[in-house]
């Protein structure tokens, strides 16, 4: 009990010696299969001093396992970025690789955008 107390928030005490506190992990999405997936790819350069990112989006699935594919991606494009809010963000204008590579894995993607 005493790793999962960090993980509580906004806990009020109860005096039912029968409570278990409900986790907010158990609350995260099942992760579609990728045949179910709809990915929306994007080129942005907004807010990145004029350099571009590509972006997905619309994953639907636990963080963990959007994670894992954001590194998976970055790692077959050979770049840089990070996920976070619900979006992969690619460095670089490799938005093309991505599709294809999204697209070999058996995800439905498409391009929106430039």
């Amino acid at each position: 009990m005493g790793k999962n107390k960090k993980k509580r928030v906004d806990v009020v005490y109860s005096t039912n010696p029968d409570y278990d506190f409900d986790h907010e992990d158990q609350n995260e999405e099942d992760t579609l299969p990728p045949s179910e997936q709809y990915l929306t790819a994007i080129i942005d350069r907004k807010m990145r001093k004029g350099k571009a990112v590509s972006i997905i989006l619309d994953f639907v699935g636990s963080e963990d396992d959007m994670r894992d594919l954001g590194k998976t991606l970055k790692v077959k494009c050979g770049v840089g970025g990070s996920v976070k809010d619900g979006e992969i963000i690619l460095q670089g204008e490799v938005r093309d690789k991505a599709v294809k590579l999204l697209e070999e894995m058996g995800y439905n993607v498409k391009k929106s955008g430039n």
